[in-house]
């Protein structure tokens, strides 16, 4: 989920917490799972920091390490024991429960998004994605903000929250339910296909369609049953040239591959003797653009001059990220 939706989701927990009668009788119990709550519903997004490196790095392990099960084991321990450390009289293996509840959380959500996470580690490091919620999802970020409010104004925190999460336990199912209507109606319309991607939206009816046969790649969208195929792709499997090896072992295509599940390919030979070997995911089509790809330029010797993976929405931009006009 995105940072806004985790810091809710840390105060909703805190409120929440007022079920324990170790913290609603304690006030500086209180404050301490409070803080607890919050600082843990964002601590395994640490990573995100990676960026600041590169985008290989950063899609690499982005809610690798940090989401894994030793991590969801740490985190508690460090955050409790730094805000004992502030506050000693707070109960320290309350504290620990409710802030060990925030981290578990943070990680069990984002495994519904498409992006995933390896939760699994280190027992495996396969990418555990659900594909049912948008990372940003406007109805459970609402709620969320709708609940905050109404305890604000003086509702009772713990039947707030209550009500909160039962009501999100069936927008989940609700989810579920529409995402495997969806793959049916995909495989209703392309028999032929072998496996389906079905990533969600922002809008509840509304999904992204990748799907792949033993000759071609499809790419659409369902409007609720109705599915709509806007692009399809002869299958090509990639070339195994020196130019395609070298490529691959660049650290930016190496990352894209690590990740991605469905591409294509493209191979550009340009004037002044300089190759481009393209991928491109195919699961983020947007306004006919697909803008999550790997790019990598080799001489004639097959070494790469530069390269880049990202996300880019227009070809000079794409072009800047290279210092295409310096090579």
């Amino acid at each position: 989920m995105d940072t806004g939706t985790h810091i809710v989701m840390g105060i909703a927990l805190g409120g929440f917490a007022m079920a324990d009668p170790v913290v609603a009788d304690h006030s500086v119990t209180m404050t301490a799972v409070f803080a607890g709550t919050i600082i843990g519903s964002q601590a395994p997004d640490i990573d995100t920091v990676l960026k600041l490196r590169n985008n290989a790095v950063y899609i690499r392990h982005h809610r690798g390490a940090t989401h894994s099960i030793p991590a969801v084991l740490t985190w508690p321990i460090l955050i409790s024991l730094v805000l004992w450390l502030l506050m000693p009289e707070a109960n320290l293996l309350h504290l620990w429960l409710w802030t060990f509840l925030a981290v578990f959380l943070h990680v069990f959500v984002d495994i519904f998004n498409s992006y995933g996470t390896q939760a699994l580690r280190p027992f495996s490091n396969k990418w555990v994605a659900l594909g049912v919620i948008n990372t940003f999802d406007p109805i459970i970020f609402g709620a969320h903000v709708i609940a905050l409010m109404i305890w604000a104004f003086g509702a009772n925190p713990v039947v707030t929250m209550t009500i909160l999460y039962v009501l999100l336990v069936f927008y989940y199912i609700a989810r579920f339910s529409v995402q495997s209507a969806v793959k049916h109606a995909v495989r209703v319309t392309l028999p032929d296909v072998e496996m389906v991607i079905v990533a969600p939206t922002m809008r509840f009816f509304q999904w992204r369609i990748v799907a792949d046969s033993d000759r071609h790649h499809y790419v659409g969208r369902a409007y609720g049953r109705s599915i709509n195929i806007y692009d399809k792709f002869l299958k090509k499997p990639l070339p195994k040239s020196n130019l395609v090896q070298a490529a691959l072992k660049d650290k930016n295509l190496s990352a894209f591959v690590s990740f991605s599940p469905l591409y294509r390919w493209e191979i550009n030979k340009f004037d002044d003797k300089l190759f481009e070997v393209r991928l491109i995911d195919l699961r983020y089509r947007s306004n006919d653009y697909y803008p999550f790809v790997a790019v990598a330029h080799l001489d004639e010797q097959c070494k790469v001059v530069n390269s880049y993976t990202g996300w880019i929405f227009s070809e000079d931009k794409l072009m800047q990220k290279l210092d295409f006009s310096e090579n």
